[in-house]
């Protein structure tokens, strides 16, 4: 059995935390001062376990193992939302690194912008060919508005390859996370094998109604966008757990009203509405529902709703192989204490696997707290999937 160094690892994880430094947590933002230098010491680190490092032209940072055969791919992300936690993403690429200097045949990557600052997975999209340059130079950050290539300049990577994985490489990739939601602790449970990481779609709905005055426009007469947004939303809420799975999410996003004025009632209104789930066949008929509530709506109401599919991802089924590796694992270090469980956040994993194998490892997020710099987990539970994950691995390599 490799022999993975626990205490090495959390030490990592702490002096990574150092650099964005937010309070408990961290913020480095994609392509800032403070990830670029997170970048170079990953590079650092990379290079004592023995890897080959480089960073592509999209800010992959790659540590490519020397040896011959079949290798793994193990990692995430090591850039932060703003003002976020310290393991979302750092978490998986440590993990990486871990198992490279425990002496295991695996590559370890840093994928670029998975909080997508500028873009939609990006980097792990640029390694699988799903990155166009004309993406490239379309894209913005969606915080200040500067473009990617001026990112990438400032960054020193302007010209800089972006060359493409080869798959056949890499038996399969693994990835470790924080759970960021509460299943895990809520049972008192120490361990997730993922199943597979849900699907999301997206769509925007725009309400046409009647801009006019608050106080000289009498109810009856109103054509009101903003109170037909509120009623819809509340009628969708309403119709969905009837149709939905377990582990069903939806969410409105965004509700803008125009022109926005306590005085004037709203003309329109854009309603920004997600919903995710591991089954196809669950989004589809949530969808249908959806589409017959304005439908419906818009018989009864004074206004016009039409939908807009924004994006339709695939869910991202874990390997079956590499699961009951992870599974087999867990409960070896961890019996009784773990379980299998969807993700319903998305993850660099998902473009992985679709050139290869993928499959990862959750451990539980304290108070279920993500994407805020009070995120944390455990030291004992970070070591003790650091081991499982680093057990399964070197079976999975072996089978």
């Amino acid at each position: 059995m490799a022999q993975v160094d626990t205490d090495r690892f959390i030490r990592d994880l702490n002096e990574l935390r150092k650099i964005g430094e937010y309070k408990t947590g961290v913020h480095r933002p994609t392509f800032s001062p403070e990830d670029m230098e997170s970048r170079r010491w990953l590079m650092e680190r990379m290079r004592e376990c023995g890897l080959e490092a480089s960073m592509d032209g999209i800010g992959n940072v790659f540590g490519r193992h020397p040896g011959p055969g079949l290798h793994l791919l193990v990692g995430s992300h090591i850039e932060s939302q703003n003002q976020a936690g310290w393991l979302d993403g750092a978490l998986g690429v440590v993990a990486g690194v871990a198992l490279a200097r425990a002496g295991l045949p695996v590559d370890v990557v840093a994928f670029a912008d998975e909080e997508g600052h500028y873009g939609s997975f990006i980097g792990s999209r640029s390694l699988i060919g799903l990155l166009e340059e004309s993406e490239i130079d379309r894209l913005t950050n969606r915080y200040h508005g500067k473009p990617l290539r001026q990112a990438l300049r400032e960054a020193g990577l302007e010209g800089v390859a972006r060359p493409r994985l080869d798959p056949a490489r890499y038996k399969g990739f693994f990835e470790m996370h924080i759970e960021q939601g509460t299943q895990l602790e809520s049972q008192s449970l120490r361990t997730g094998v993922v199943t597979g990481i849900v699907a999301i779609w997206q769509f925007r709905i725009m309400i046409e109604g009647m801009q006019d005055h608050a106080g000289g426009t009498t109810m009856a007469e109103r054509k009101d966008a903003g109170l037909t947004a509120v009623r819809l939303l509340a009628r969708i809420d309403r119709e969905f757990p009837m149709l939905c799975g377990p582990r069903t999410v939806w969410t409105c996003g965004r509700i803008a009203l125009d022109p926005g004025a306590p005085s004037i009632i709203p003309g329109a209104a854009e309603v920004l509405f997600q919903i995710r789930d591991i089954d196809t066949a669950v989004l589809e008929r949530l969808e249908r529902c959806m589409r017959s509530v304005v439908q419906e709506m818009n018989r009864t109401e004074r206004t016009v709703t039409t939908v807009e599919v924004m994006s339709q991802s695939k869910p991202a089924p874990c390997d079956p192989a590499m699961q009951a590796a992870l599974a087999e694992a867990a409960t070896r270090h961890a019996n009784g204490q773990w379980q299998h469980m969807p993700s319903g956040a998305g993850h660099d994993a998902q473009y992985m696997a679709r050139v290869m194998p993928a499959a990862m490892i959750f451990t539980p997020s304290i108070n279920g707290i993500s994407h805020h710099w009070a995120e944390d987990t455990k030291e004992e539970d970070l070591a003790l999937n650091i081991r499982i994950m680093a057990d399964a691995a070197e079976a999975f390599l072996r089978g």
